[in-house]
């Protein structure tokens, strides 16, 4: 007898133990499996991305939203739906996920990525969007209507202050920083998206990646951009998934943090990874996180640089930047 591994289910991964089968019946079982998975339950995903304040942020924080929809447009039993620029309003974002709570059932998924700035004056966490801000207590409070179990992905600046106001029993929560006073504009977000599309990222091999193998893949390539910078490192991102511990750098067993989001698949890559299978636009992907990269470095540098030189160099980098999105939007 031995343990089959299938395809990640939306409710995380199964196994079967039972003799593994062989041949043509075999992969036939395996399909009829998966596809029985796939039945079973509904992901949601809502991406909302935030206000940038400056056009290199307004045009970062939009790029990864439409990123994530690339990604996530061909993942099955899926409802996507984004929030962008002047269309991110509180009201916005409080009338959609009423709307998921209507729809989703307790064996559904649903995954709210945050992308953009986000403040903490001690007490609150607010989303920086269009209009009056939204507060991780307004978050908390529509996110306990929706009946699904839920992956909030804060990808913003000062996450880590929302974490104690929204997580919960079911919700695997993870924030870009690791405390509402590291307000620098993040980064984390580009390399969590990037593991959706980058195979290593699923490090069991099951066709899924996961919240906890995203985090861990995006968790460490933020710490590289920052060692390879030679900069102190302005963002710790952390996951939490009892509902009622503090978040972790390095989720375990010892520290029991990490089960939930272990089961949680964010992707099935064995459908939807031939979306980012395009040569052509892997190209393009790269190019673009270089040209990210590129901007980082020069705003590490702005104070030794003349303001002319400073601007120019940053008109220069911008321009190519939405050059690459227009080419990736066709």
């Amino acid at each position: 007898m031995k343990t089959l591994r299938v395809p990640a289910c939306p409710l995380g991964r199964y196994s079967v133990t039972e003799p593994r089968p062989s041949g043509s019946g075999g992969k036939l079982a395996l399909a009829l499996l998966a596809l029985t998975c796939i039945a079973q339950a509904d992901t949601f995903y809502l991406t909302v991305s935030g206000l940038g304040g400056e056009q290199e942020y307004e045009q970062r924080f939009s790029g990864w939203a439409k990123e994530l929809e690339l990604i996530l447009k061909n993942e099955p039993a899926s409802k996507l739906e984004t929030l962008s620029g002047a269309q991110s309003t509180r009201a916005a974002i409080q009338a959609k996920l009423a709307d998921i709570a209507k729809q989703a059932k307790p064996a559904d998924n649903f995954i709210l990525f945050m992308i953009g700035h986000g403040s903490f004056d001690e007490t609150d966490y607010k989303f920086n969007v269009t209009g009056p801000d939204i507060t991780a207590t307004e978050l908390a409070a529509a996110l306990d209507k929706i009946p699904a179990q839920q992956l909030i992905v804060n990808m913003t600046s000062a996450s880590g202050g929302a974490t104690s106001a929204i997580q919960k029993s079911r919700r695997v929560v993870i924030s870009a920083t690791k405390a509402g006073t590291e307000a620098n504009a993040t980064v984390f977000a580009r390399y969590f998206i990037e593991s959706l599309r980058d195979p290593s990222a699923d490090t069991d091999k099951n066709e899924a990646i996961t919240a906890l193998e995203a985090f861990r893949y995006a968790e460490a390539k933020t710490a590289k951009f920052f060692e390879d910078l030679k900069r102190l490192a302005t963002e710790h991102a952390l996951l939490e998934d009892t509902g009622k511990g503090d978040g972790v750098k390095a989720p375990s067993p010892e520290n029991g943090q990490g089960l939930v989001a272990g089961r949680f698949a964010v992707l099935h890559t064995g459908t939807s990874a031939a979306v980012a299978r395009n040569p052509e636009k892997l190209a393009l992907l790269k190019r673009k996180e270089e040209i990210e990269a590129q901007i980082d470095d020069l705003k590490y540098r702005k104070a030794a640089l003349s303001v002319q030189e400073y601007r120019g160099q940053l008109q220069k980098f911008l321009l190519e930047l939405a050059k690459t999105q227009e080419a990736l939007d066709k």
